[in-house]
């Protein structure tokens, strides 16, 4: 198939295009030009464009029988908040609409937050979010999976995934928050765990996520959901396997969810006056307050999705650290 990319440049992206490039299917992808596109596989063809603008989602999309759309604001604060409702929900109307207009499929990734807190019981496809948004993430991409679901309703051939907490080797960006916490643990800079550290969250590996997507393209069923998550682990549970992998012992304290609102607040405030990314926000540790737990078992049914445990994911990312430090 002739399939159009977006977000192709980023962590996942990457990873989802190799997927793809792997089952022999042509690939053209949207991006900027100052776009990193290391790491992609040979025989991309690139389109100048931006999921922003409309028309040059359109134009990129003409001649595709598929449309994955993968772009997303991916962060917890930006200096211009406006910014998450352009890229991702204005993002996901032009997806669609260059999808309708090319009569293509559209594969959209959602996330795991756009279902809202779970509690501790993993939830499943049949899950959307009640309202209420930690912060403007959250709000953006619940947004645009409710206009997903209205597409898919209304007869739009549309399938929605969402990924769990995606880890694993690839660019170090804001999308890859674990090695990125990895990283700082290492460095000596994750002092304590937020909270109790008992909240379950959904760690999928980067590989058998971008599998998920090119599973879910040619399988998938039209106006279905599919969640491609993994293991529910606590941030204990986390850092204790961190710990027995790598012999690194993990944080002995725990900073109260009220203190640590305390901390973020000021620098989220600071962030707002200065304009530099703050480390930390009091929105950030509403979403650690929660539990994000969801089950795969209907995309391993029907695509045929197999996450790993999340301690060989650790395995596997930590020898690809290992690896890196010393090229």
């Amino acid at each position: 198939m002739k399939l159009l990319l977006t977000g192709a440049t980023g962590f996942l992206g990457k990873r989802v295009a190799h997927a793809l490039h792997c089952r022999g299917h042509a690939l053209r992808a949207i991006a900027r030009p100052a776009s990193n596109r290391s790491g992609l596989p040979d025989g991309v063809e690139w389109v100048a464009g931006d999921t922003t603008d409309a028309d040059s989602l359109r134009r990129a999309a003409e001649g595709c029988d598929a449309v994955l759309h993968m772009a997303a604001l991916v962060k917890m604060w930006d200096p211009d908040p406006g910014r998450f409702d352009a890229v991702n929900v204005g993002g996901f109307r032009n997806a669609l609409a260059a999808a309708k207009a090319a009569g293509a499929r559209l594969v959209y990734t959602s996330s795991f937050i756009a279902i809202g807190p779970t509690g501790p019981e993993p939830a499943d496809e049949s899950r959307v979010h009640p309202g209420g948004y930690r912060n403007d993430y959250e709000r953006t991409k619940a947004l645009a999976d409710a206009e997903a679901r209205a597409a898919a309703a209304a007869g739009d051939d549309v399938v929605m995934l969402y990924p769990g907490v995606v880890y694993g080797p690839g660019d170090v960006t804001d999308g890859n928050i674990v090695v990125k916490l990895i990283l700082d643990h290492f460095a000596g800079k994750v002092p304590a765990i937020l909270g109790p550290g008992d909240r379950l969250w959904s760690y999928a590996f980067v590989e058998d996520v971008a599998e998920g997507h090119a599973l879910a393209l040619e399988k998938g069923r039209r106006g279905e959901r599919y969640f491609l998550c993994g293991e529910n682990v606590s941030m204990n549970g986390f850092f204790a396997t961190l710990e027995r992998l790598s012999g690194r012992a993990a944080p002995r304290w725990h900073l109260p969810f009220a203190a640590a609102e305390a901390v973020g607040f000021a620098m989220w405030l600071w962030a707002e006056l200065t304009g530099l990314p703050p480390q930390l926000t009091h929105r950030e540790v509403g979403v650690f307050r929660e539990h994000w737990a969801c089950a795969s078992d209907k995309a391993t049914a029907e695509l045929g999705y197999a996450p790993r445990p999340l301690e060989q994911g650790l395995r596997e990312t930590l020898r690809w650290l290992a690896e890196r430090k010393g090229a």
